[in-house]
């Protein structure tokens, strides 16, 4: 999207003409972002490893569409660094240069650390962390060569407030924020962006698994807060939609945030009070 006279014009065209990745985009935030990014224009490779929803997706969004729809497949492992570079130069090769890259792929593996496998442990961060690394640099060297991009990696509020039984999950989702910042510090100069989006409780089928009784009792216990887990509740009184996370990525991927870099924007409705 052009400028004119400074100002930002909110509009379905503002990522016209720009190529997204999107991993993790199979289901819930990374569905909801890639939804998102298409009503703004943008064209998205939706990378996931697991290829049907990614096909539903598509077919989903090409209804009305040019021919081969806004939204292309590409099946992808992020733990895997040959992979991601083979996919990443075929994107480009297919779809243009890539000038937006989503980092949503992530697994959650709950247990107390004393009893936390050393499996689920190194599948953690092999997907929430050294995944964002392999897409990160991939992306990020050739959107540096050209001056210009933007990267999102949706974190977690669980990065910077303690939660029992997720310590794995967390310390990923702090080490991928972290990682992330500096590599906005160190792309600054090349006209890269690089932010963090950190969601609360969200409604998506990661959150759904932790539910143990019916979805309206957890969702309420998750809004009131939980004194034997050491949470305090939702101010604002209910859980997120994966949209409202998506709307946050397409802020801070757009030129509206043309001066926001290294940002940390948390959306989980003053769950963590901010700490």
């Amino acid at each position: 999207m052009s400028l004119v006279g400074g100002e930002f014009p909110v509009q379905q065209s503002e990522l016209a003409g720009a190529v997204a990745i999107v991993t993790g985009a199979g289901q819930g935030i990374g569905a909801a972002v890639t939804r998102a990014l298409v009503a703004a224009g943008a064209v998205v490779a939706a990378a996931d490893r697991n290829p049907a929803p990614l096909a539903a997706l598509a077919d989903e969004l090409a209804a009305g569409q040019p021919a081969g729809g806004p939204v292309h497949p590409y099946p992808l492992d992020v733990t895997d660094a040959a992979a991601v570079e083979s996919t990443v130069a075929l994107v480009e090769d297919q779809l243009g240069p890539v000038g937006i890259l989503v980092n949503v792929a992530g697994i959650l593996r709950t247990a107390p650390v004393v009893e936390l496998s050393d499996q689920d442990w190194a599948d953690t961060f092999a997907v929430n962390t050294t995944g964002v690394f392999h897409t990160s640099r991939a992306v990020g060297r050739r959107m540096a060569g050209r001056g210009h991009g933007a990267i999102v990696t949706v974190g977690s509020n669980a990065a910077g407030v303690p939660r029992t039984g997720m310590a794995a999950y967390a310390a990923s989702k702090a080490a991928a924020t972290m990682f992330t910042r500096c590599l906005g510090l160190e792309l600054g100069r090349s006209g890269v962006r690089c932010n963090i989006v950190s969601p609360g409780s969200t409604d998506t089928a990661m959150q759904r698994a932790l539910w143990e009784d019916d979805a309206e009792a957890a969702e309420r216990r998750v809004i009131d807060g939980d004194l034997a887990g050491y949470r305090v509740g939702i101010p604002l009184g209910r859980i997120a939609q994966p949209a409202d996370i998506a709307e946050a990525v397409a802020f801070l991927v757009s030129d509206r945030a043309r001066h926001i870099t290294m940002h940390d924007l948390y959306v989980d409705g003053g769950a963590t009070l901010r700490a």
